[in-house]
């Protein structure tokens, strides 16, 4: 009988705890950098929100498929 793989587990739940702050600041500040389009700023703070929607995707895939294989390996 196979068990649960804890410490892959725990690993998998770290990258989706650390997906989840940015899937909410990436699209906050992408609406922040679009209603400011004059700002000298505008550019790096939406390659900054673009940056952290992208982490977020990443590390959810990441996590759900560490997760996957602590219960299924």
């Amino acid at each position: 009988m196979k068990h649960t793989n804890k410490s892959l587990l725990l690993k998998g739940l770290n990258f989706l705890a650390g997906a989840l702050p940015l899937s909410f600041i990436g699209p906050v500040v992408l609406f922040s950098s679009f209603k400011n389009t004059e700002s000298p700023w505008f550019i790096p703070v939406l390659i900054f929100a673009l940056i952290a929607m992208a982490a977020a995707i990443f590390l959810m895939f990441k996590g759900i498929s560490t997760v996957m294989k602590s219960l299924f390996d």
